[in-house]
């Protein structure tokens, strides 16, 4: 039997006591839980500090605010990557964010240079639903239609390092949701199709909005189907084959959610992510990756209503940046990602104090071969005009 609060709603499963239909959209029913030792702020800056230089810590932009605010630096994904690779003089990278992006930064720094994902649970349901032998039998699928001599394959960021390197020894390209149109510009320069793993919505989104294809070119790889799901004449007839594949927070956006929230915030500017579905984006006003929308909010005139489809944390910390504008959730229910969440204090804090007592816990390495053909996908992508 389900329980309920003393108003008679349900339990929230991160608090209780709120209604999902009043929501503003940056609050969610309930906070997240206080960490459980009240020492663990001042344990953290002590840790940082014994470490001194040797300690880099990086924060994805999805962070909880507790662990953001011992990150030296901030930001996507790839931005991260690189800004461990500038820091030849850090001994210890520690990455709060997930898995895939502890990888990139192995990849992307020194020999000397030791990765640590607090929480070795914090992974990516999007880059698991490309794993390496569903892309491998993919690809031969492709080979035995012949096609796979006119396809290149393009990987978005958010995807393993598996995945990268088969990007790389097959002549593909990695790509950010920033750069995502020049890097499918450079595949169609090498080949008539192009192989879009893991996220379809930002393949379809590039493709149908930014480069002018019709929804008919596209067409999505089930790997959970024989042959994806796809005759030889649907390959035969595409552009874009499109893995199936999706973000779970971006997900979760629906049209409704748009509609909503323009009927209940007059003039609202909707600002989504192209993860987001493409219904979603048609009916957006702004699309644009973490770091467009956080430029696009910093640039915003004062008393102008925003309306934003990206992880919560994100957008709760864009209402506390920009007071004098109304920041709001794009949807009425709670979207945190829950495993960026799973990086929390008390792991943040574990992982520095056995640095500090010389013990590197949850480091992150990627074997030498496939460092070095995800490297060389990365590296095509660092050389796109």
């Amino acid at each position: 039997m389900a329980m309920a609060t003393q108003t008679g709603l349900p339990l929230f499963v991160l608090g209780q006591g709120a209604d999902p239909h009043s929501e503003k959209g940056v609050e969610c029913p309930g906070e997240l839980p206080p960490a459980s030792d009240p020492d663990l702020v001042e344990r953290a800056r002590k840790a940082k500090e014994a470490l001194g230089d040797r300690l880099f810590v990086l924060g994805h932009h999805y962070q909880r605010d507790e662990v953001i605010q011992f990150a030296d630096v901030t930001g996507d994904s790839f931005k991260l990557a690189q800004q461990a690779a500038a820091r030849p003089e850090a001994e210890f990278i520690v990455f709060c964010g997930v898995h895939f992006m502890a990888e990139s930064a192995d990849i992307l720094t020194g020999d000397g240079q030791k990765v640590v994902l607090p929480d070795l649970a914090a992974g990516c349901s999007m880059a698991d639903m490309a794993t390496f032998d569903q892309v491998e039998e993919c690809w031969e699928a492709l080979e035995d239609a012949g096609l796979a001599g006119e396809v290149v394959p393009v990987t978005y960021m958010n995807s393993s390092a598996d995945i990268k390197a088969f990007c790389g020894r097959n002549g593909g390209v990695v790509c950010t949701s920033s750069n995502a149109k020049r890097a499918l510009d450079w595949a169609f320069e090498q080949g008539r199709k192009v192989l879009f793993l893991p996220d379809q919505h930002l393949g379809r989104n590039t493709a149908v909005l930014e480069m002018g294809m019709s929804l008919e070119d596209c067409v999505v790889w089930n790997p959970h189907r024989p042959g994806g799901g796809l005759t030889r004449e649907q390959l035969d007839r595409a552009r874009m084959i499109l893995w199936k594949g999706h973000c779970s927070v971006h997900g979760r956006f629906t049209p409704e959610s748009v509609d909503d929230v323009r009927a209940r915030i007059p003039g609202v500017n909707v600002l989504v992510h192209p993860e987001c579905r493409h219904e979603v984006v048609l009916k957006a006003d702004h699309v644009g990756s973490t770091e467009h929308i956080i430029k696009t909010l910093q640039a915003a005139p004062a008393g102008s209503s925003w309306a934003i489809g990206t992880e919560l944390n994100l957008v709760k910390r864009l209402a506390t940046m920009f007071p004098d504008k109304n920041v709001s959730f794009l949807d009425r229910t709670v979207c945190y990602c829950s495993t960026m969440n799973r990086i929390d204090l008390p792991h943040l804090v574990w992982a520095l104090e056995s640095l500090v007592l010389g013990d590197v816990v949850n480091r992150i390495t990627v074997d030498d071969d496939t460092a070095h053909w995800a490297r060389v996908a990365l590296d095509r992508m660092l050389a796109l005009p």
